[in-house]
């Protein structure tokens, strides 16, 4: 089942301690696991977190978990973790070993949550790559952007794909996300930010000024006021400047 669901489960107990490492976690936390599959990372949050809230979608593996590990400290839940009342919890950091399928929106879902503080992930490395990338990288692009305006990400340590069972066709990482108070930059415009960024990005090849023709009728003189050398490629762009020239955009409307 667990392999249907496109997760793979970690048992090595040095990595394992490696993630809580990561994650700061301490006695004072709640701690939500997503997908605890056979609990392996779940036993080792008990003994660090002061309680650990297990979201499993299957069905065996949940009772599985619930005749194995009786602890007051835990609390189980089945269903869907895109479904799941996060907002009842109180303040809560997150650190799981998440589906590959669906590890996109997992991570939108939970940043929609003003109570979470952190989240620890073991995902594949190449997307840990993208969202921990910097202006200039090959891997920074619309993920980067979308994840650093809400989140302070770093990859802590590669994990090795023959430490899953069963064995993924990837390597996977663990990335840490320190949770923002609030978007890292200010705009009157939320979405025309984030739409001048996939415009941007969806021409990755042109200039920047190219690549928001559709969104601006004067991209250059917007870029001009926004301190934007209008021949600059998308990709080296940061959010601030990407925030600064969704400002202009504004003021002049968009085509």
């Amino acid at each position: 089942m667990g392999a249907r669901l496109s997760q793979h489960f970690l048992f090595d107990p040095s990595i394992l301690r490696r993630i809580v490492d990561a994650s700061g976690i301490g006695p004072e936390d709640t701690v939500v696991e997503i997908g605890p599959g056979p609990g392996a990372l779940t036993r080792v949050l008990l003994q660090r977190a002061g309680k650990v809230v297990a979201i499993e979608l299957d069905e065996r593996l949940y009772l599985k978990l619930r005749d194995e590990l009786p602890s007051p400290k835990l609390s189980l839940a089945h269903g869907d973790c895109l479904k799941f009342p996060y907002h009842e919890l109180g303040e809560f950091r997150v650190v799981a070993n998440i589906p590959y399928h669906i590890t996109t929106p997992i991570i939108f879902r939970l940043l929609e949550e003003k109570s979470l503080r952190s989240m620890t992930l073991t995902i594949q490395k190449e997307v840990a790559q993208r969202i921990a990338a910097a202006p200039g990288s090959k891997s920074y692009g619309v993920l980067s952007l979308a994840v650093q305006y809400r989140a302070d990400p770093k990859l802590a340590f590669i994990i090795p794909r023959g430490a899953f069972r069963p064995v993924p066709k990837v390597d996977s990482a663990c990335i840490h996300l320190e949770i923002f108070g609030g978007p890292r930059v200010r705009v009157d415009d939320e979405g025309l930010l984030f739409a001048l960024i996939r415009g941007a990005f969806a021409q990755r090849r042109k200039t920047i000024e190219n690549g928001i023709k559709r969104l601006c009728p004067a991209p250059r003189a917007a870029l001009s006021m926004a301190g934007i050398d209008p021949k600059r490629r998308p990709e080296t762009l940061s959010l601030e400047d990407f925030a600064r020239l969704a400002q202009e955009v504004s003021k002049t409307g968009t085509g």
